[in-house]
């Protein structure tokens, strides 16, 4: 017969030991692929500090020490254009197609203005055609130089 002493303890064995929602596979997983991303220096310093991503305790440390290299990286610097796409799309979320249409219409008008008012003040009623196609013929005295 089976003590309920000798159930308890093969339940708690049986459970899964957790970090942050994550098993310890996860959280070697997920220490791999973050310290993969850090700049070399970074992960040079991690070990020599002596962070392991081996033994559950070690994968904790780490895991947390990876937390904190985050938080003090330099945020990347967005370029200009990079802002106005991200706005464009949180914008999108919050207007109806109807209210995209008219402005997409709007935009158009106002670029097509734009486009005639530069046309009028810098008009080119010439055009360039550069030719790239044709070769400059060689000399064969220059031909017979060269490969000596």
């Amino acid at each position: 017969m089976i003590s309920a002493r000798s159930k308890k303890s093969r339940s708690k064995k049986s459970q899964k030991r957790l970090f942050s929602g994550m098993d310890y596979r996860e959280v070697q997983r997920s220490n791999a692929s973050r310290r993969g991303q850090l700049p070399k220096r970074d992960r040079d310093l991690l070990k020599a500090q002596g962070y392991r991503n081996l033994g559950w305790d070690d994968v904790i440390q780490l895991y947390q020490k990876l937390n904190e290299l985050e938080l003090q990286l330099e945020p990347t610097v967005d370029t200009l254009e990079d802002l106005f796409l991200k706005a464009d799309r949180i914008g999108r979320k919050y207007q109806t197609r109807e209210e995209i249409d008219d402005f997409n219409r709007q935009l158009t008008t106002e670029v097509g203005a734009i486009a005639d008012i530069v046309d009028q003040q810098f008009p080119n009623s010439e055009s360039e055609f550069v030719d790239y196609s044709h070769r400059q013929a060689r000399s064969k005295t220059a031909f017979k130089r060269k490969r000596r």
